[in-house]
């Protein structure tokens, strides 16, 4: 019987002692929020609660995206919002639900001498990616929907950096934050 006690007190104990050492969800997140934190803070990036006019952002100006975890946005530069034919009429350029978006991009690691994914040029990766706005069946990731809708016309560029939540599906499953450096054109059907 103490035998038995022994045994079924070790293990009570390796479950203990291994639950501990183990990363939990909340600890991987805890981690994440810290290497976003460095980074934010290794950069000296200015953190902004009210997103700047087009004109008004500075090189380390990062608008923190309401409502989503640790979501910043920079806007490099903004794209055409109109077009002009021939005969001087003017059409709206801003980017509307399903339009296809077309996407050239850097995937970068938020740690120190972090490599980068770059899918910028034919030269990198033939095809560039495309998902259509605000369709997350398309591309579940919800910052590059967020990306777009605050670059708000073609041909805009910026940089965003990206918590795992809000990330594809593989960094939702690693919890790995991403920074990328995206620039967009639209192909309407």
């Amino acid at each position: 019987m103490r035998k038995c006690n022994i045994l079924w007190l070790s293990a009570v104990l390796a479950m203990v002692c291994a639950g501990c050492s183990s990363n939990t969800y909340s600890r991987l997140r805890a981690e994440e929020d810290k290497i976003i934190a460095n980074y934010l803070s290794r950069n000296n990036l200015k953190i902004l609660k009210t997103l700047p006019a087009d004109d008004e952002w500075g090189e380390k100006d990062y608008y923190k995206v309401p409502g989503y975890d640790n979501l910043y946005f920079h806007l490099i530069s903004r794209g055409d919002s109109v077009w002009v034919n021939e005969d001087g009429e003017t059409q709206d350029l801003s980017i509307i639900a399903n339009d296809l978006i077309v996407v050239r991009y850097k995937q970068f690691d938020l740690t120190e001498n972090a490599d980068t994914l770059s899918y910028w040029t034919t030269l990198d990766e033939a095809y560039p990616y495309q998902f259509h706005y605000s369709n997350t069946a398309d591309c579940e990731a919800v910052a590059w929907h967020e990306a777009v809708r605050l670059m708000r016309y073609p041909d805009s560029q910026c940089e965003i950096i990206v918590p795992s939540k809000q990330g594809f599906n593989a960094d939702q499953m690693s919890v790995t934050p991403y920074g990328y450096i995206m620039k967009i054109k639209v192909k309407r059907q």
